[in-house]
Order: C-alpha cells, then structure tokens, then sequence
C-alpha cells in the first residue's frame, strides 16, 4: 500500500512506502509552469533551479496539505507575490522550513516530503551558477543571454527565483 508523504506511518508496522506524494506534485507543478514558460532548456542547471525553487515555493505555501489541481490555479498570484523580486523569499523558506521540521519532530513520523524539500533547498543555496548579476540590472529585472552584461557566481535560489517568478507570470 503507497500513502500520500504526510498520511506515512513511521515504518513500524505492515512494511507500508511512503511516497513523496506532496513534493512530487509540487515538483511536477513547477516542471509544467517552467515548461510552458519555454525559459531555459530543461536539462540546464538554470531550470533546475528555477524548478526547484518554485516546487519549494508551492509545497511550502500548501498550508492546509491539500495540493490539487483545483487550486493551482487559486494559488499561482499567492505564488507570484511571493517570489516576487522585493519579497524575502529565503527568509520565508527557512521559517516555514523550520516550522515544517519541528512539527515533524513532534509527531515522530518522518516526511518523506520534507526530507526532498530540504535536498532541494541545500541544493539552491549550496550551489553556485554562474548568471547575469541581476544586482546591476535596473530594477532587478531578469535578464537571461550569453552577452548580456556583467555575470558573478550567485546561489541557484537567486537565479531559480525570478525564473520562477517569470514563468509563473506567462502561465
């Protein structure tokens, strides 16, 4: 029998999987918006990053762990304000990160969801792509191209951000 991450059993009884069930949805979900955004090839780091931060985006603002295909659509100006370019976003990241993993702690059951959103958040910060210093553009707008001014290592999460952002917008 295959449960949802957060419906798991901690493993002691019935030889039960849990399965990711809410991060791969999520996941799936920034695939699709990034994808029909046509921003970046898919297997370049840039999507990647781009994916991973708005699939974090999405499994973290699911409050009430109901990710559907009914709400995507309810959410996706949720989503645009909060990786918008003047909002916190890894601020907000690491609390509701924080908040997730204490409640977690509490229950005693693992979440598997929790475990990929924490390999996709160390991933975002952890990792450094080099990309246009979107510092130096007038007010921090993206802009993505070869030649297209001045390019300084940044956290994937800097550059995955407005890709998200953007692609969120174009959907």
């Amino acid at each position: 029998m295959l449960h949802r991450g957060h419906e798991s059993t901690d493993g002691t009884g019935g030889g039960e999987l849990a399965v990711p069930m809410a991060w791969l949805y999520a996941e799936y979900i920034a695939d699709e918006l990034l994808r029909t955004g046509d921003l970046m090839p898919p297997t370049s780091f840039e999507f990647r990053a781009g994916r991973d931060a708005l699939a974090l985006t999405v499994f973290l603002s699911d409050t009430d762990g109901e990710l559907s295909g009914i709400r995507v659509i309810s959410q996706l100006e949720n989503w645009l304000s909060l990786t918008a370019y003047d909002q916190p976003w890894q601020d907000w990241v690491r609390e509701r990160m924080t908040e997730l993993t204490a409640r977690a702690a509490a229950s005693g059951v693992p979440s598997p969801d929790l475990a990929l959103a924490a390999d996709a958040w160390r991933w975002l910060e952890e990792t450094e792509l080099l990309a246009p210093d979107l510092d130096a553009v007038p007010g921090g707008g993206a802009v993505f191209g070869e030649d297209d001014g001045p390019k300084v290592w940044t956290p994937a999460w800097r550059l995955g951000l407005p890709l998200g952002h953007l692609a969120i917008h174009l959907f």
